[in-house]
């Protein structure tokens, strides 16, 4: 090879070096090529809204259940809304509505925190709202949230589920839902303590990933004054419903 050649070469191959050096070099132009690409845009605004439960609960007496949450926001700071409730015998219960925002502090968790409200067909109440959701080890969805109102009640709520892939397509899904109150609330018949049990098993098939028909059974418990005031007003303390109903997302 010739003296020009060889130092022609050379001087491409230092070239290369410089910039590959300069690409990886704290402070760069980051719209400059990267070894990586370019870098991730995280800070896009992105939305999702998820109808998890959209049934009706047949057996002992019928019922009609929803329970859906959408959030909006980038991938640390987010608003969500969330509500439930069900319609018996024209009657709103467990009217639980929230808003609230949320903020990454791990790779799988989140905190929240704002308000809830309890509309339906008993008298309304407000609280505030402070918790955390996200994905347990196993991938358990759990969510821990701890409530204040201004009358001095207190009350917890915490939910789990589990998504057990059958298949591609067929998801079986067990869920539980627990709350507890500190004091006693005649007007929408809660009593203090452990107050309430409501958990299912669900088996679904996704049509597609957005829109899922299930079958499944659901159980219903009161405890403690809870299940005196609900025989106070003649309902049943405990149940086992078969439901059937949909889950779509967008």
């Amino acid at each position: 090879m010739s003296a020009s050649r060889l130092a022609v070469a050379l001087g491409t191959s230092l070239l290369a070096a410089v910039g590959a050096a300069r690409a990886q070099t704290p402070g760069a132009d980051p719209n400059e090529a990267a070894p990586f690409g370019s870098p991730v845009e995280d800070q896009r605004i992105f939305w999702h809204a998820l109808l998890d439960q959209l049934e009706g609960r047949f057996g002992d007496g019928e019922s009609f259940r929803w329970d859906g949450q959408a959030w909006v926001g980038t991938d640390t700071d987010r608003l969500w809304l969330k509500s439930e409730g069900i319609v018996t015998s024209g009657q709103v219960e467990d009217g639980i509505h929230e808003a609230l925002y949320s903020r990454a502090v791990t790779t799988y968790f989140d905190v929240q925190a704002g308000l809830r409200y309890d509309l339906d067909s008993a008298p309304s109440r407000g609280w505030v709202a402070l918790g955390i959701q996200g994905l347990a080890p196993q991938f358990f969805d759990v969510e821990a949230t701890g409530y204040a109102s201004d009358a001095g009640h207190f009350a917890a709520r915490l939910r789990t589920s589990y998504d057990l892939l059958l298949t591609q397509r067929l998801i079986l899904q067990p869920e539980i839902e627990l709350n507890f109150y500190s004091k006693a609330d005649p007007g929408r018949g809660i009593g203090t303590g452990l107050s309430d049990l409501d958990t299912g098993l669900r088996l679904r098939y996704e049509i597609t990933r957005k829109f899922a028909p299930y079958i499944g059974v659901a159980y219903e418990d009161k405890f403690g004054q809870t299940a005196d005031f609900a025989r106070r007003d003649g309902e049943s303390v405990d149940s086992l419903r078969f439901v059937a109903g949909l889950r779509v997302w967008y």
